[in-house]
């Protein structure tokens, strides 16, 4: 079959370029080889798809080049998306640091963008396979599981490795290393993090606690819920620190964010004087914690008069710079974004184009630019894609 515009990946991105193109009247196949449109939105934010942010910055990104992700992010922002929302009259609401969900399902974001694309009369292909592909100056040959597609411009949508029980495949970076098109290798990111024996065995009796902590590297930090699982550690505040970690580094988990030594910690322990250190430090952490703090040997439980000055900062320290290396991450099987892919060294940052191939464009997660947890990788999605659409005439 021949078709002016094919993209390949039925996703966040894939779906609302084709409905812009399409719209636009051009003549728009999406390949995907999925059985459903829309996967990954369907599931995210536990089914009620946090779909932006109010507050989206360059700063909530992260590539090998911190300012390829500005101008596409100006050409359609969050508030662009949310006006779209409201002409379809979805409910949604804001939860903690800016995020927008869905007052009742993801379905509706999925609705609104394939209502968008049957506007346009986009046509679908769905459970199909790209096996393989070829270019020429005209334009470029996808053979597929259905057959051969020759078409004048090609858009990949793929997404990443995350999730790979959705149907995510690397076949982005596979077409981008055929057509010698550079990948920055890929990770899984916002990822809970996996711990080491004998560690991991006291701290999995905590599974399912949360706390809310502050956690850093040297690089960052983040003040969010960290949730103790049978397998590691996870929550958002582990789940965005992953994005900035490297193997075989620790991590500094505060587990008193709200605390300071002078205004907070030390009137806590005067009002607790005469009660065990495990009691006192209860009222402001879960007692099981506190108990495997113990347990870990980095408190000791004696009455809170005993400690002189010194020993009070000692325990204000340990609270507050509990380190703790991971032993890995869960990886792409529960990680929510994948870091690196396309170079966007090889992409035009107004367009998304292949600056060696100018009708072909890569857009959304398969680039190296990752957002932080929140609805910034949506926010990517809707961005990269607008971007690509407006430079069709």
């Amino acid at each position: 079959m021949q078709t002016k515009i094919t993209i390949v990946g039925a996703g966040a991105a894939g779906l609302f370029c084709a409905g812009l193109l399409g719209q636009k009247g051009y003549d728009v196949t999406v390949i995907d080889n999925g059985k459903k449109l829309g996967r990954k939105i369907l599931m995210s934010g536990g089914g009620k798809c946090n779909f932006t942010n109010l507050m989206v910055e360059p700063s909530n990104y992260i590539s090998c080049n911190p300012h390829f992700c500005k101008s596409a992010l100006k050409q359609f922002t969050q508030w662009d998306f949310i006006q779209l929302v409201n002409q379809y009259g979805i409910a949604y609401h804001e939860k903690d640091h800016g995020q927008l969900f869905c007052d009742n399902s993801a379905q509706d974001i999925v609705d609104m963008l394939l209502n968008e694309c049957q506007k346009g009369h986009v046509h679908f292909m769905m459970q199909t396979q790209v096996e393989d592909i070829s270019s020429d100056k005209i334009g470029f040959k996808l053979h597929t599981s259905r057959g051969i597609i020759d078409s004048d411009n090609l858009i990949i949508a793929t997404g990443g490795l995350s999730m790979p029980a959705l149907g995510m495949t690397s076949i982005g970076y596979k077409i981008a290393e055929k057509l010698a098109i550079p990948v920055i290798p890929v990770k899984a990111g916002l990822v809970p993090f996996t711990l080491h024996k004998p560690l991991l065995d006291i701290l999995s009796t905590l599974s399912g606690i949360a706390v809310a902590v502050e956690v850093s590297n040297e690089r960052v930090s983040f003040k969010e819920n960290l949730l103790f699982t049978h397998r590691g550690i996870s929550g958002p505040a582990i789940l965005q620190i992953s994005s900035y970690w490297q193997a075989g580094e620790s991590i500094t988990i505060n587990l008193l964010p709200d605390f300071t030594f002078e205004s907070s910690f030390k009137p806590l322990l005067e009002q607790n004087r005469n009660q065990t250190i495990k009691n006192c430090l209860a009222q402001v952490l879960p007692k099981r914690l506190v108990e495997v703090l113990i347990q870990l040997n980095l408190i000791n439980d004696i009455i809170v008069k005993q400690l002189n000055p010194k020993q009070q900062q000692d325990l204000y320290n340990v609270l507050t710079h509990w380190h703790i290396t991971p032993n890995g991450t869960e990886g792409y099987r529960t990680a929510e974004v994948t870091l690196g892919g396309i170079s966007t060294d090889a992409l035009s940052s107004k367009t998304m184009a292949v600056k060696t191939h100018p009708n072909l464009y890569f857009i959304g997660e398969v680039v190296d630019v990752s957002g932080w947890l929140g609805g910034y990788n949506f926010q990517w999605a809707w961005s990269s894609a607008f971007a690509c659409a407006r430079s069709f005439n």
